[in-house]
């Protein structure tokens, strides 16, 4: 309950904005029990914050048939990476603002997840260097197609308070902007792969 609750809050208000005695008012517990499982704030923030880290880099692994095809690969990761943020709204934003207020937290998490990026990666970039060869798609760089898959997925989520808001869209008209968003994120990141057709002269 105190993690569920901490998580919710550090969400919410980030971590600097949150304090333990807010998290066990909401809990419903005291503030020497916080104390006892978690010894600090930034105890029970970096566990959040490592585990859901952890989820977002691993929603680019969610490929259960090993015959699909690279597109079928890359649309599958690139769903996932969206679903996992749909379902934590609230994680871009607070990666981002903790990752550069915070350089130290940075440097603690390179250390603790080591190789778990690295290996994303490389196998994307493997994947991706078979297709190029083969002439299926067009050279583009694994650091290219990271880049493009991360902000498109991230961004209507860090601007989704605002569209709420300044065009006062309800939940429900939301959720159907996220589908839609789901899919063209998928369209124009495959047509931004295919191979470049020549100009006639």
């Amino acid at each position: 309950l105190i993690l569920e609750t901490a998580e919710r809050l550090f969400m919410e208000k980030g971590f600097a904005m949150t304090s333990t005695t807010e998290i066990a008012r909401e809990a419903g517990c005291n503030q020497a029990l916080v104390h006892y499982y978690f010894r600090t704030k930034e105890n029970l923030f970096q566990s959040i914050f490592e585990n859901k880290l952890r989820l977002l880099v691993s929603s680019f692994t969610q490929v259960n048939d090993p015959a699909a095809t690279f597109e079928e690969k890359l649309i599958t990761k690139i769903e996932s990476h969206f679903e996992l943020i749909r379902a934590n709204p609230g994680l871009p934003f607070l990666i981002f603002n903790e990752l550069i207020t915070n350089p130290v937290r940075l440097n603690s998490l390179k250390e603790r997840l080591k190789h778990i990026p690295t290996s994303v990666y490389q196998q994307l970039e493997s994947e991706l260097q078979a297709e190029i060869a083969a002439g299926r798609i067009r050279p583009v760089s694994t650091m290219d197609l990271a880049i493009t898959i991360l902000s498109l997925n991230a961004f209507l989520f860090i601007a989704s308070p605002i569209l709420k808001t300044v065009l006062g869209m309800p939940d429900s008209e939301m959720e159907k902007i996220y589908e839609h968003r789901k899919h063209e994120n998928v369209r124009v990141v495959l047509s931004s792969l295919r191979p470049e057709t020549p100009v006639a002269s």
